[in-house]
């Protein structure tokens, strides 16, 4: 973790692998893709007020003993329902957004099934999961449609996609990816957390903000502040279970006020251990089943790539590096701003002259500027905001336009 400030204590000065992993994790929150609706998707506020059915009188406890707490945490074994709504602020296209997004993570091919497809339903409106875990070699979570559910399960080497709508399924191994987890999706209010966690640092107001009760369970109440102005975030609250120190629900509202960004929180949690047969599957009759490494292989193929990868070295991301990898992080904290280089000279057709109908669609999403850099396009959502300049460049983050047009009129 980050070193941090809380109204507590101040934290201890930066070592220099602290240094790295503080740009690792800038850079994991920061790079999205550079097609609007991807930022907006791919970056997911967290937020709804807390919604407590009392106030337990519970110990006194100071911001960084409930931050040590979560480290701390060791839960291995729980289930339970979590409600998540995400209000990012898009306009309404009638659904198209969400087709959008699903046809840009799947590529136009492949299975309904695949977890990169299907996830990005998490990115807008509200949604209600069934969670499981059984140790790092079990987890469960199904999304629950209307009439339909889809389910993801890793048990062992296998991890398992079914779309039960579709009767399709996505199968995976570990030694496909290199790791399970790679599946998997911020789900659950200590997914959030840990992330938010990470980039906790000297930026940051930290601390206990009183007491609540979530799905039951007494919690203390962990509230964030970003100290510098300019960025779109107001405050993250995280309601920490006060015996095992799991986080029950997180919320992050933005600075312009209004209803949370997402809210995602347990409505009912067990910490008992799962039976054994949560995390079975086998695949329905007449199902269809993709094979995720044949698939990959095949999309290779289409690509002319051979399979070579691209390896970095553990604690070498310096800025110099970063920008290497297509990307490089401007700024501090919570203004921090990623820019991209699209490689399309021109920048987006937001003009029915250059674009047609989809140049003015996206021109009536998109605020035009300018400034030293030259002419662009700024695209807002209440969390993520991206400047797409006419030169290819793409600048995000969780900052307002006037810090997008500073960063751009700089670089």
């Amino acid at each position: 973790m980050a070193p941090y400030e809380t109204e507590d204590s101040t934290g201890a000065a930066q070592a220099d692998d602290e240094l790295r992993a503080e740009r690792r994790r800038k850079a994991a929150r920061y790079v999205v893709p550079v097609a609007v609706m991807g930022v907006a998707a791919a970056t997911i506020g967290l937020v709804p007020a807390l919604a407590d059915s009392g106030d337990p009188n519970l110990p006194k406890i100071t911001a960084q003993e409930l931050i040590n707490k979560i480290a701390k945490s060791d839960v291995q074994q729980l289930s339970g329902t979590v409600k998540i709504s995400t209000d990012l602020g898009l306009p309404d296209l009638g659904g198209l957004e969400s087709g959008l997004m699903s046809g840009a993570a799947q590529g136009g091919d492949g299975s309904s099934a695949d977890p990169s497809t299907k996830l990005t339903e998490l990115a807008s409106g509200t949604h209600t999961l069934r969670v499981a875990a059984d140790g790092p070699e079990k987890q469960k979570a199904s999304l629950l449609e209307s009439g339909a559910e889809y389910s993801l399960i890793h048990n062992g080497k296998d991890v398992w996609g079914y779309d039960s709508k579709s009767n399709e399924v996505y199968h995976s191994t570990a030694a496909d990816s290199g790791k399970a987890d790679q599946h998997e999706a911020p789900a659950t209010p200590k997914d959030f957390a840990d992330e938010v966690l990470k980039s906790v640092d000297d930026t940051t107001s930290v601390k206990v903000d009183g007491t609540a009760q979530v799905a039951g369970r007494d919690a203390y109440r962990l509230v964030i502040k970003p100290k510098q102005s300019g960025t779109t975030v107001g405050a993250i609250s995280i309601a920490v279970d006060a015996k095992t120190g799991t986080p029950l629900k997180f919320t992050l509202t933005p600075s312009s006020g209004g209803a949370a960004v997402i809210d995602a929180g347990y409505t009912q949690v067990s910490f008992a251990k799962p039976a054994a047969s949560t995390f079975d599957f086998t695949p329905p009759k007449g199902a269809k089943v993709t094979e995720g490494d044949s698939l990959d292989k095949a999309n290779r193929a289409d690509k002319g790539d051979k399979g070579d990868k691209i390896t970095k070295s553990p604690g070498k991301d310096t800025p110099e590096e970063l920008g290497k990898n297509g990307f490089d992080v401007l700024g501090k904290g919570w203004n921090s701003i990623a820019v991209l280089d699209s490689g399309s000279k021109g920048g987006l057709p937001t003009d029915s002259a250059s674009g047609g109908d989809l140049g003015g669609f996206l021109g009536s999403l998109g605020d035009p500027v300018s400034g030293k850099f030259g002419k662009g396009t700024v695209f807002s959502t209440r969390l993520i905001n991206a400047l797409i300049t006419d030169d290819g460049k793409v600048y995000v983050g969780a900052v307002d336009k006037a810090a997008l047009v500073k960063a751009a009129n700089a670089g």
